[in-house]
């Protein structure tokens, strides 16, 4: 029993022990980040101004990850998560547009993702359509004249969601700035199915038989029935929560795309992250299959 005693004792005597250390270290770590915040600022602008002076990508694609893993890393209800990952999202907008990217294409609610629960989905697409309003009124997309699409399948979308995507379609439709699109109920498969069935009913309409239409068949004319009919494939292709695949994203469209994966969840997906990868970017030798 005594030797319970000393064995109960001598661990809380070692808890206590490692706590007051940590807590004896905090001073030190808040005063080593003040000390690190100058070069951080010095890394971050010379970062930026070596990117700035290279090409960057007409048309960058982005799969927003981790929005819940990272409300659960700070003891929130992960749907609070999608919040974080919507604020991340104006900063994105900034940082295009510091480097002149004409295209830029987020990946917020895919087809898959009504699956979830009634509960969620709906939280989910009510953010959307909050968000909706404070994007037509944010200074960056009135200023710089984004112009803004929903792309993905409208009619699975509730009318209240529907209204929003045509509110802001309709009120940037002349903006002739940078093209903002959403994917918003997207699926790639789906997306190409879309597009078959859009040719076919096109050719019905003019009277082509289905083995004309099989003779006279292009990939030209395949992409021209996409969601993303008008605007070039994406150059380069970013996913943030360090999973490496596509989850359906621009199956078509990201053919001969570079790929980036990057660790950091999405709400904490930094300026400094985001040069990071256009730097990969710029560093790749791209040959398009030749």
């Amino acid at each position: 029993m005594n030797d319970s005693h000393t064995s109960v004792g001598s661990h809380a005597s070692r808890m206590s022990h490692a706590w007051l250390r940590r807590v004896a270290l905090l001073p030190l770590q808040r005063f080593l980040r003040f000390l690190s915040k100058p070069l951080y600022w010095w890394y971050e602008r010379h970062l930026y101004a070596g990117v700035a002076a290279g090409s960057t990508p007409a048309h960058i694609g982005l799969i927003l990850d981790g929005n819940r893993r990272f409300a659960r890393d700070i003891g929130l209800d992960t749907w609070k998560g999608h919040q974080y990952g919507v604020d991340k999202i104006k900063e994105l907008l900034e940082w295009c547009q510091d480097l002149g990217i004409a295209n830029v294409t987020i990946f917020v609610f895919s087809t898959e993702n009504f699956s979830r629960t009634p509960r969620e989905v709906t939280r989910l697409l009510d953010l959307f359509v909050k968000e909706s309003r404070h994007l037509l009124d944010h200074p960056g997309v009135k200023a710089n004249k984004i112009r803004v699409r929903i792309i993905g399948q409208r009619h699975r979308l509730p009318d209240d969601v529907l209204a929003a995507t045509e509110d802001l379609e309709t009120a940037t439709a002349d903006h002739e700035g940078m093209l903002l699109n959403i994917a918003l109920g997207y699926s790639g498969r789906e997306e190409i199915t879309d597009a078959v069935r859009k040719l076919l009913y096109k050719a019905i309409h003019e009277g082509r038989s289905m083995a004309k239409v099989a003779e006279s068949l292009t990939t030209a004319e395949l992409a021209s029935h996409l969601y993303t009919v008008g605007v070039p494939d994406p150059d380069f292709i970013i996913r943030t929560s360090g999973e490496q695949r596509l989850s359906g994203f621009f199956l078509w469209q990201a053919a001969y795309s570079e790929y980036y994966f990057c660790d950091a969840l999405w709400p904490a997906f930094r300026r400094i992250d985001f040069m990071r990868a256009i730097r990969n970017y710029q560093q790749r030798n791209r040959r398009f299959g030749r």
